[in-house]
């Protein structure tokens, strides 16, 4: 086992905002290593975003992350033969994580006609607290509340 955990490296940030999250979004929106490309959807998406809704870009995506980032999973757990549902906290680089995760997977499935208008359709929906990326959020918080009574069995 590693005796101390490895340093963080710091993530550079992005040109047009200047913030290491977009880089990170950007870095999960990013396929076959085409990242220019990845830039180029988030930035079109990000401007489709301000025409639709008349502010920043940037302020609504802020908003919609952290609409769609949870605050408590549940995790399996065998006790005595039984699996268990156990709520838990999620620490913030992980709930981040998620969030960014499913804003961008729920954004892949629907059918509109470019990545960046798809993008753009689910950032405007979760910064109002619908969309799909929110409803996964809310039935993952859910279920924990549901599974509550199994708490004690935490690790």
């Amino acid at each position: 086992m590693r005796k101390t955990t490895p340093k963080r490296i710091a993530r550079t940030p992005d040109p047009r905002f200047n913030d290491a999250l977009v880089t990170r979004f950007v870095n999960n929106l990013m396929m076959d290593g085409k990242k220019s490309v990845a830039f180029a959807i988030f930035y079109d998406a990000m401007d489709i975003v301000e025409k639709r809704t008349e502010e920043s870009g940037h302020e609504v995506w802020k908003r919609a992350l952290e609409n769609v980032s949870p605050a408590v999973e549940v995790k399996s757990r065998r006790v005595g033969g039984a699996t268990f549902q156990i709520p838990q906290e999620i620490r913030p680089d992980r709930r981040t994580a998620l969030g960014i995760k499913w804003l961008i997977s729920y954004s892949r499935k629907r059918n509109e006609k470019s990545m960046a208008q798809r993008l753009a359709s689910e950032v405007i929906a979760a910064s109002k607290g619908e969309g799909a990326a929110h409803k996964k959020k809310e039935d993952t918080h859910r279920m924990a509340e549901a599974n509550k009574a199994f708490s004690h069995f935490r690790f």
